[in-house]
């Protein structure tokens, strides 16, 4: 086959076809190995503590008997089965915002489906994301805090050490959050993939302790432990959902890898390995019910008790790693749909968009880790606080999958409801048994999750207040026009770009120059930001320019959720001279009255968030030599 050119000029052949194919078999393994670091990190650390506290949870801290072992090995099974297998990776990774995933890019994909008037789909959202948070508070604690105990086995002399380790670790974990993990992320595959084959090894070398473990894959064994044991089953059930802890990350993560490798990961590696540790586990402690202290450990022999600490501790910085780094983006994803107030976002790579840092973020992020991890002091305690925010968030996941499969994917409400009400029954059985925990650390996630909905419900509710007030006081921006170019006002030279959130009336900042400096700029933008419900956009199709007068453009610039917007870049790219124009933006100072919708304590909270939200002209990369701010009180 021979490829034609224009004369005098350079072709470029044609990769053969198997050379293309060989190509694309490379990006996707690499991918695929990249997902079992990033994706899979959280939930490969589970078997850390999920069946010694499942089993703890069963016996009330007496050693286990043969129908509890089968019992919580069936159940952790299924779960693995059922809730990620079925629900994650089959289903709820078909919901492709144009190919990102997680709780934000659900509630925009189905609050496009159904309109922006579904207020319940942003309520969900809004305690999805919550509950994200709390997640991300715990596994950092409770992972390194299971990882480090192992040194107690290699001697007792490291018990008082655990704690202050543990503390250091997560410490200088968050202090190099702000150069980035592109580098680290490519040891993460690798590392991760390796600490799955020796699990998966070192499960399958004690299956032949008890081969008739190989019979909890019968769902018999479950159901008859949860009906046998009453209030003690439900404990146990509780503790069990810590085996699928991190099962969102397969959605979450889906932009970064595509569902292809993410799947793969799953039933080539991920699922067999998992499978296989906690059939060892089960059948070690059938033959050893003494070992029931730290049956992962002990899985292992004396000799490579403190290899594997180490490498169990590099797994669970991984897994923390990757927890952190889905709650920049969350946060950011927030942000774009207007849940949180303005804050500032870092790039941490030139060539990965979903590298980012976010300070603010980040202190909180260890403020309240270094508090669980001092107040709770084990991963025992953790276990406790872990199942709710988990098992909720997957709650909220299913109703939301739900309005997509039925609006998004045009599934019948009676099709919809026959596939994700079972998945959703099981979840509410998990939750119901994670609520037993409430006193002993449940309500950890409960408090956090709470107060970052009334956060969130605050914000969204104030904006909305906000502009409904500045619309009451504006004139029409058609009106103004017409006034403006028909009046005697001095004009001088220049472009001057005046941003606001209601396109149609005219924005404070053009009113108060015209009213107080009595000038006119002889080119006026009046620009609107728009987030829209897509995670990106083509440059081509980001600004829309409409010519009002000689004097006067509405220009609208539009930013996917998932885009750290520049508008400086933006314009330039639309053909405007970014270095001749003057931005002048309004400065809102803001007073609590009785007299508007909320009570005056929620508009004292949203005065103290919009205090510490991030100015519009650095949070829109405006430069600060070319930014004029003008005042004005507004109460709310």
């Amino acid at each position: 086959m021979s490829a034609s050119a224009t004369p005098g000029s350079p072709s470029t052949p044609a990769l053969p076809p198997a050379a293309a194919d060989h190509g694309a078999r490379t990006g996707f393994w690499a991918l695929t190995l990249g997902s079992v670091g990033v994706v899979y990190g959280d939930i490969g650390t589970s078997p850390l503590y999920a069946l010694k506290e499942s089993l703890h949870a069963a016996s009330g801290g007496h050693g286990p008997t043969r129908e509890m072992v089968f019992g919580v090995v069936s159940l952790i099974l299924w779960a693995l089965i059922l809730i990620v297998t079925l629900k994650y990776v089959l289903i709820v990774m078909r919901a492709d915002n144009d190919g990102e995933g997680g709780t934000p890019s659900l509630v925009a994909l189905a609050q496009r489906a159904i309109g922006r008037t579904g207020g319940p789909v942003i309520v969900l959202g809004m305690v999805g994301v919550a509950l994200f948070y709390g997640d991300a508070i715990i596994t950092p604690a409770i992972s390194v805090l299971s990882a480090v105990e192992g040194l107690k086995l290699v001697t007792p002399a490291f018990e008082p050490y655990v704690v202050p380790l543990g503390l250091a670790i997560l410490i200088g974990l968050f202090a190099v959050q702000s150069h980035g993990t592109a580098r680290v992320a490519t040891f993460f595959g690798p590392i991760t993939a390796l600490w799955f084959t020796i699990m998966a090894l070192g499960g399958l070398g004690h299956i032949a302790d008890d081969p008739g473990i190989l019979a909890a894959f019968n769902p018999g064994y479950g159901v008859a432990f949860l009906i046998g044991h009453g209030t003690a089953g439900l404990l146990a059930l509780g503790a069990v959902f810590l085996a699928v802890t991190g099962a969102e990350a397969l959605y979450a993560d889906m932009g970064h890898f595509g569902r292809g490798p993410i799947r793969t990961a799953w039933f080539g590696l991920v699922l067999p390995a998992l499978a296989l540790n906690y059939l060892g586990q089960g059948a070690m402690l059938l033959a050893h019910p003494e070992r029931i202290e730290n049956p992962f450990f002990l899985l292992y022999p004396s000799w490579a008790l403190l290899p594997m600490v180490l490498l169990a501790t590099v797994a669970t910085v991984i897994a923390s790693q990757a927890v952190i780094t889905g709650t920049f983006s969350i946060t950011q994803q927030a942000m774009q749909l207007g849940l949180l107030p303005r804050m500032r976002v870092q790039r941490t790579s030139e060539t990965e968009k979903g590298q980012i840092y976010i300070p603010r973020v980040n202190g909180w992020l260890l403020v309240a880790v270094v508090f669980l991890v001092v107040m709770f002091r084990s991963s025992s305690a953790l276990a406790a606080a872990y199942g709710i925010a988990v098992t909720g968030d997957m709650v909220i996941t299913a109703c939301l999958i739900f309005v997509v499969a039925w609006k998004v994917w045009r599934w019948s409400p009676a099709l919809a409801a026959l596939v994700i009400a079972p998945f959703l029954l099981i979840e509410l059985v998990f939750l119901s048994a994670n609520a037993l925990k409430l006193l002993h650390g449940g309500w950890v996630p409960l408090t956090i999750g709470a107060a970052l909905v009334t956060a969130m419900w605050t914000w969204r509710r104030g904006s909305a207040l906000i502009a409904a007030e500045i619309h009451r006081r504006r004139l029409p921006l058609s009106e103004f026009t017409r006034m403006a170019e028909t009046g005697s006002v001095q004009r001088v030279p220049g472009t001057a770009v005046f941003p606001t959130g209601t396109p149609g009336d005219t924005p404070g900042a053009l009113m108060h120059n015209v009213k107080h400096n009595r000038v006119l700029h002889a080119h006026n933008v009046i620009l609107n930001v728009v987030t829209e419900d897509l995670p990106r956009l083509p440059d081509a199709e980001r600004v829309t320019v409409r010519r009002l007068s000689d004097a006067f453009s509405c220009v609208s610039v539009r930013f996917g959720f998932m885009e750290i917007p520049d508008l400086p870049r933006a314009l330039a790219a639309a053909g405007f001279d970014a270095g001749s124009l003057s931005y002048f933006l309004t400065r809102r100072i803001l007073v609590a009255s009785p007299e508007t919708g909320m009570p005056v304590w929620q508009d004292r909270l949203y005065i103290a968030m919009a205090r510490t939200a991030t100015d519009a002209s650095r949070y829109f990369r405006i430069p600060v030599d070319r930014a004029v701010e003008i005042g004005a009180r507004i109460a709310i």
